[in-house]
């Protein structure tokens, strides 16, 4: 009794911290929220030129799926960004190595696809430059984006990514192309929902952590939402090429090669789903 009357005025004071701790290290979480992302951290979200829409890929490689979205790209004359796990580039190095000889740009993604709801600022820091020297190793450049696994930044992922030199971004469109229900036609038309000039799309080439077979829906929706850019007046690229709000420009060439389509950089949104 006497030991538990001493302990409950500890427990109480020691709350207060625990919670304060817990609420600084989730806290910036909040920017997952789209609009809020949107209105007040347009380069968080992966705002760029508004003639511009930046193409990303994430969870991969994956010698099963990834070859696919390879080879529409090409057909299509378009780059991307794959912003790709650590512990995927080891285990398949030769698409690894394949997404960088087709010219693509290769970002980090973390080590695995992990949920960081517990503090663990070593963990953060010890995946994130161990995924960064991976990434590195086959890109033959120290990559430049860091999205984190399931666009939750924490305040040891930020810290993190300041170590490791590199710039969280996010996304301004998705196609949801995770769930087991997605299809080509509901992929494209969920981007087309939330995309605007200067946007960021967020897909898929590979179901590691999404519902099986549901990177299909993905690679069918792929040509049609290239098409629906396009037809905006937008250039479709990799986000070294997309003028990132807040970010030093690189190079500054076309973002698709033999492709003339930078029509003006101000049409609004006409990407829909025929």
């Amino acid at each position: 009794m006497r030991a538990g009357f001493h302990a409950g005025p500890a427990a109480s004071a020691v709350a207060p911290v625990v919670v304060a701790a817990a609420l600084a290290h989730i806290g910036p979480a909040a920017t997952w929220l789209p609009e809020l992302r949107r209105r007040r951290f347009p380069g968080l979200a992966g705002q760029g030129r508004p003639d511009h829409i930046a193409l990303t890929f994430d969870d991969g490689p994956d010698p099963a799926s990834t070859p696919h979205f390879l080879d529409v790209l090409d057909a299509l004359g378009v780059r991307a960004t794959f912003f790709v796990l650590g512990e995927n580039v080891v285990r398949h190095p030769e698409t690894a190595l394949e997404l960088a000889r087709r010219g693509h740009e290769l970002a980090v993604h973390g080590w695995s696809h992990d949920r960081p709801w517990l503090p663990s600022p070593a963990r953060d820091a010890r995946g994130l430059t161990r995924a960064v020297h991976a990434v590195g190793e086959v890109a033959g450049r120290v990559p430049r984006w860091y999205r984190p696994p399931y666009g939750i930044l924490t305040s040891g992922r930020w810290a993190a990514a300041r170590r490791a030199g590199t710039r969280p971004v996010l996304w301004t469109a998705w196609g949801k192309d995770w769930r087991q229900d997605a299809t080509p036609a509901s992929v494209r038309a969920t981007v087309a929902a939330d995309l605007r000039g200067g946007g960021t799309i967020l897909l898929h080439d590979t179901d590691h952590v999404s519902a099986p077979g549901s990177w299909r829906a993905a690679l069918g929706a792929l040509p049609d939402i290239v098409r629906d850019c396009r037809e905006a007046g937008w250039a479709v690229g990799p986000l070294g090429e997309h003028g990132v709000i807040g970010a030093e420009e690189r190079g500054g060439g076309r973002s698709e090669r033999g492709v003339g389509h930078e029509r003006g950089g101000r049409a609004r949104a006409r990407a829909r789903a025929r």
